[in-house]
């Protein structure tokens, strides 16, 4: 299953590059199981990165066993700390145990994580008799205020 995390945090040139390092240090080859107990390893077919000064980045990788991720970010509202949020879309795609190839889009921004996918569960429509309940309730006049009486003569 393809694991995605994004931690995003401005940091001085010279930490980010330990961090890169460290990143790239630590991303070892996964390893699919065979039956007689042996590993083989999964190749990276293409893999690109890219980080710039302004905060924005870029991504994309393929292995060897169908897995293909990209994303692309960047910092919306720059400087105004009142408007100020990171944003980033993507998609990855996998085939899953089953044999259904999985396929997913997504934007995560100041509304939040935002997937999209055919795999995704959605809920189901509101029944008629809700319905009408929800059309009926919705053309009362307001509640009064918290606090204030409803006084009926």
């Amino acid at each position: 299953m393809l694991e995605v995390k994004l931690v995003i945090v401005l940091l001085p040139f010279s930490q980010l590059a330990a961090l890169s390092l460290i990143a790239t240090a630590t991303a070892a080859p996964q390893y699919r199981p065979n039956v007689g107990g042996q590993n083989e390893p999964i190749p990276i077919l293409r893999q690109e990165n890219e980080v710039n000064f302004d905060g924005s980045y870029k991504y994309s990788f393929e292995t060897g066993n169908g897995i293909i991720a990209e994303e692309s970010g960047f910092l919306k509202n720059a400087g105004n700390p009142e408007t100020e949020a990171q944003v980033a879309q993507g998609s990855s795609s996998y085939t899953s145990p089953e044999g259904q190839q999985i396929s997913l889009i997504y934007v995560a921004d100041e509304n939040g994580f935002q997937p999209q996918g055919a795999h995704l569960p959605t809920s189901p429509p509101i029944p008629a008799a809700i319905q009408r309940a929800l059309d009926y309730l919705a053309t009362l006049p307001p509640s009064p205020p918290a606090g204030v009486p409803n006084r009926r003569f």
